[in-house]
């Protein structure tokens, strides 16, 4: 996939992956024991419908559906900033029927933003990758930049007085530009959470604010309509649907390649056999042509890959993120 971030896995190494897992004999269930899954499963969302983890969701369902031969059913449990969902999950029998779809705010960010979590999202199985969508940062029409370099020293120039929205204290969003703003020297700026992305691309479209960053999805309608004005994308490589668009290597920032992912996860404990029998349905959903082309049409790319390569991804940005919290002391409110 173009997305390859270290860590990642390349859209070639993905259809091998995928194909030898579909190829893999399963392990042989213990006697008596029915082959998994013999009934439906259930896909945990830990956010309302209509957001970016519901669509990876409800884009692979029925690909999953096929794959596994099963009904699959999503049961969205928002609340808490995802961690319900991902306690849900946690907490779960690993059974392999009840999994979660969890992207990283919950599951690397919130533990280093919320210190009384009970729970450990680094516990759960990881299984596979769904998809993953590149950051972009946008500017309001009214600032009068177009490159990095011209925001930095625009930003600087205005001695504090500069806004950046997020889609909530201690989001994907607010970590990036906390990030994004030491790479540029460290201009003075406030921030401004929301509780969600929805209500934040208002206010900016308003003008509430100068700066935000989200997934490429997210932002995708307001830089087509002109309504904001894209600045960067944080991938490797550009954005297919978005070439116009540099990265931010182009733009000499450095260090800086940032993926909003999400994947499937099992409870603690859930067999291999049901590990890699998902994982192989997951890829085979991912390599479906009408599933990747509703997901790239939305400046994201189709996920798949080993639950191995999920896990390194996972682990890596638990770190990174801890990183930027503790430098900042960014808590989630």
């Amino acid at each position: 996939m173009p997305f390859s971030p270290r860590g990642t896995v390349t859209r070639r190494a993905a259809l091998a992956l995928g194909t030898a897992g579909l190829a893999s004999p399963l392990a042989t269930p213990a006697l008596g024991q029915a082959p998994w899954p013999n009934r439906p499963v259930t896909l945990v969302v830990g956010f309302p419908p209509g957001g970016q983890t519901d669509f990876a969701a409800r884009v692979l369902q029925n690909g999953l559906q096929q794959a596994l031969g099963q009904p699959v059913v999503i049961d969205n449990r928002g609340g808490a900033g995802g961690n319900l969902g991902t306690e849900t999950v946690l907490r779960a029998k690993p059974d392999g029927y009840t999994l979660l779809v969890g992207n990283a705010n919950p599951l690397v960010i919130n533990p280093h933003t919320m210190p009384s979590m009970k729970i450990n999202p680094m516990e759960l199985v990881p299984i596979g990758m769904m998809l993953q969508s590149g950051l972009i940062f946008c500017l309001h029409p009214s600032v009068p930049a177009t490159t990095v370099a011209e925001f930095a020293a625009w930003a600087k120039g205005k001695k504090g007085d500069v806004d950046y929205g997020s889609a909530s204290s201690g989001s994907l969003s607010h970590v990036a530009m906390e990030l994004f703003r030491s790479r540029i020297g460290s201009p003075e700026m406030t921030h401004v959470p929301y509780r969600g992305s929805g209500p934040a691309m208002q206010d900016f479209i308003a003008g509430r604010f100068q700066i935000m960053c989200d997934a490429a999805s997210v932002v995708a309608p307001f830089i087509e309509a002109k309504q904001l004005k894209a600045l960067m994308a944080t991938t490797p490589e550009r954005i297919p649907a978005f070439k116009d668009i540099p990265t931010a290597a182009e733009q000499g920032v450095p260090d800086f390649v940032v993926l909003a992912w999400i994947g499937l996860f099992g409870p603690k404990g859930t067999p291999p056999e049901v590990v890699q029998r998902a994982n192989a349905a997951v890829n085979q959903a991912c390599q479906d042509a009408a599933i990747r082309q509703n997901i790239v049409s939305r400046g994201d790319e189709p996920g798949g890959g080993t639950a191995e390569q999920l896990g390194e991804i996972m682990h890596r940005d638990h770190a990174r993120w801890g990183e930027v919290v503790r430098a900042n002391n960014i808590r989630a409110e």
